[in-house]
């Protein structure tokens, strides 16, 4: 059986956008982000986190402040019982054109090739055009979440969202609907 995985954006689906959050104390879970996470994961999915932080790139942040922050996320999801299978961050500002910043694929290559999923078999789930963007890429099926910056993106998502909805606990009505398909 292949492994299915919800791969996912970070600040503005998982966790309230604070513009270049490099703050631990900062980091604050959307509402209902951690059941809608633990639903999923009860489901059997495993959940991979891929996220952009174009502050590294910028010099406004280090990578330890990235791994602090994220670090300080998985605690407080770990509080709800939801446990992330893995963080994958692009450090890179757009104009280093590297190949790991969403849209580009890279960092769920990198995911897939450290975890062993099948995008064709997951889900990404995001706020942004870069996130349906990578998920489209990668064959998986799309989910946008109004949260964050997700209902003003959600016009120029109309052709790479194949789902639309509120937050992370209707993220896993959509998901535990295709399971039943």
């Amino acid at each position: 059986m292949t492994k299915q995985c919800v791969f996912l954006d970070r600040d503005g689906t998982i966790i309230i956008d604070k513009h270049y959050l490099h703050d631990p104390d900062g980091v604050e879970l959307l509402p209902g982000a951690a059941s809608g996470l633990r639903r999923m994961q009860d489901m059997g999915y495993s959940l991979v986190v891929l996220t952009n932080q174009s502050g590294v790139g910028r010099g406004y942040y280090s990578e330890t402040s990235v791994r602090a922050c994220n670090d300080r996320m998985a605690e407080l999801l770990a509080r709800h019982g939801v446990v992330l299978d893995g963080v994958f961050f692009c450090p890179h500002a757009p104009e280093a054109e590297c190949a790991c910043r969403k849209p580009k694929t890279g960092l769920m290559e990198q995911a897939i090739e450290s975890l062993g999923f099948d995008p064709a078999e997951s889900f990404m789930i995001g706020d942004k055009q870069a996130d349906m963007g990578v998920g489209k890429a990668s064959g998986a099926t799309t989910i946008l979440v109004r949260t964050g910056k997700g209902a003003e993106h959600e016009e120029r998502c109309r052709d790479l969202a194949d789902h639309v909805v509120d937050d992370l606990q209707d993220a896993a009505d959509v998901i535990l609907s295709l399971q039943r398909t």
